[in-house]
């Protein structure tokens, strides 16, 4: 037999009775008719791929026996020989029944081998990172498959692709920065009308927040706003494990509301040192639109809490109920309530951002939600990095506190755009002998510094003054009207003692 090209068997014999003809073959291998009459005994025996069952032959008994897929007689398989004494070859894969057979072993045995391939492969793979063939140690691979699980129940952090930096969760970041947000509570004395009409003076207690941004040999830093620390007679620190201990107004900005509170080391026990941190500073100037970040802060006074939203503006000035004016704030739709402020503003990589203002309540006879407010690092670091390098100091009591001798009056923002004057406190008397007199301060000054604390306010002065005792030296940083145009000038002057000053400092 032989296949042609079309993959039909044909069968070189001829039919019964003509033994020796031989049909004719074109060039392609396909039966040529011969034009003889005897076609019908010479037609070859055909196989169809689809159904083998001999089509144009006479059926024999072992024909009879099968009918399509059912068995009908004897045993095809028996050893049975023909006259010639040949052993019939048996077609039963050939049929359709033994192909569908054939097809569901092979499905097994493949079935099986690749499930031993498999097997094998996962056995090696285990073996191979238990090992730390692959450069690693089985520590190292456990360890950072811990680190693909979020705090917040498993969730994913995700890799920013240009940079390589990792953006966390929430509750990630929050793990991350909360060791370095404390509350402040303070205890200031205000002269409020009682009820007979006269004047008293009472004690008010106000609550805020802070971070920790740094530490030197004796002392804890914390950054937070100046009107969170204005006027404090007492201040005290409580840090994540709720352990609280009293701190000291370092450095005070009023202009750009910020301060610094330092608390002495040995005040803080070695079990809260462990559960403290110094927060890692970001870049505020990169900030984009719609960039998530996350907000901590002593809200209501209640203890810490964390609010998450995006960055809804840049670059925003604000003019608060105080009558003071902030510019280049960040704007956040994360909620930032009373007690917050002086808290953080972090980034989804748990750096620091940005210190908490305040928040807008209402525009005009419209109520406002999700508008907050903090000061961008950028413009923070600089002001904080130099109330950070000022000595401490402790309150003076009455008695002993050091005074200049002058009346002032406060220039502020608009007066100074207004009259071409520097911010700051204004000279409007000086008394005679007293410590400004006698170095040389002058009516129409205005006093900008105090031994490097800036100083925008009366009370700015007031306050940095009930650091010093009468008898010691400052540095007053003064700027002085020359031909219609203000330069700076710096004075040391010797501080009086109250009596020697005649009158009280005031507006």
């Amino acid at each position: 037999m032989f296949d042609d090209h079309n993959g039909n068997r044909q069968d070189h014999d001829a039919a019964e009775g003509n033994n020796d003809a031989k049909p004719d073959i074109d060039a392609d291998g396909r039966m040529q008719d011969s034009g003889s009459d005897d076609r019908a005994h010479t037609d070859a025996v055909t196989y169809s791929w689809v159904n083998p069952k001999i089509s144009r032959r006479k059926e024999t008994k072992q024909d009879q026996n099968w009918s399509g897929r059912t068995f009908t007689g004897e045993n095809p398989f028996e050893d049975r020989r023909d006259d010639a004494g040949v052993r019939p070859k048996h077609r039963f894969f050939s049929s359709t029944a033994g192909k569908w057979v054939l097809l569901l072993v092979m499905a097994v045995v493949f079935g099986l081998i690749a499930g031993l391939v498999s097997f094998g492969v996962d056995r090696a793979s285990s073996a191979r990172a238990a090992s730390g063939q692959d450069g690693s140690t089985g520590e190292v691979l456990q360890e950072n498959a811990s680190q693909e699980h979020a705090v917040n129940g498993g969730s994913d952090s995700t890799e920013d692709a240009e940079d390589g930096s990792t953006s966390s969760t929430v509750a990630e970041v929050v793990s991350k920065t909360l060791p370095s947000v404390v509350t402040i509570s303070t205890i200031s004395v205000q002269e409020m009308q009682n009820i007979f009409g006269g004047t008293q003076d009472y004690q008010v207690q106000g609550a805020g927040s802070g971070v920790i941004v740094g530490e030197n040999d004796t002392e804890m830093l914390i950054a937070t706003n100046a009107h969170v620390v204005e006027g404090a007679q007492q201040l005290s620190v409580g840090f994540n494990d709720e352990s609280a201990v009293s701190g000291s107004i370092k450095g005070q900005d009023s202009r750009n509301d910020l301060a610094v509170v330092a608390v002495k080391l040995s005040d803080i026990s070695e079990q809260t040192k462990s559960k403290i941190s110094v927060i890692e500073l970001g870049d505020s100037d990169q900030l984009v639109l719609g960039e998530q970040v996350v907000a901590l802060g002593n809200a209501l006074g209640l203890g810490t809490s964390v609010t998450s939203g995006y960055i809804s503006a840049l670059n925003r000035t604000v003019a608060f109920n105080e009558g003071t004016q902030s510019e280049n704030l960040i704007q956040t739709d994360a909620a930032i309530n009373s007690g917050n402020s002086g808290g953080a503003l972090v980034n989804m990589s748990g750096q620091l951002i940005g210190i908490n203002e305040g928040r807008a309540s209402s525009a005009g006879q419209v109520s406002v939600d999700n508008v907050g407010y903090s000061i961008p690092i950028a413009k923070a670091e600089p002001i904080l990095k130099k109330m950070m390098n000022l000595k401490t100091r402790e309150k003076s009591s009455e008695a002993d506190r050091g005074y200049l001798g002058i009346t002032c009056a406060n220039v502020n923002s608009e007066a100074a755009k207004q009259y071409n004057m520097p911010v700051g406190v204004y000279v409007r008397s000086v008394v005679s002998g007293a410590a400004a007199d006698q170095a040389g301060i002058r009516v129409g000054d205005v006093i900008t510094e105090l031994d490097g604390r800036t100083i925008t306010t009366y009370e700015d002065l007031i306050g940095a003054l009930a650091y010093y005792r009468s008898g010691e030296t400052v540095t007053v940083t003064v700027s002085r009207s020359q031909n219609g145009e203000y330069k700076a000038k710096t004075i040391e002057v010797k501080l009086s003692a109250k009596s020697e000053a005649a009158i009280t400092e005031g507006n």
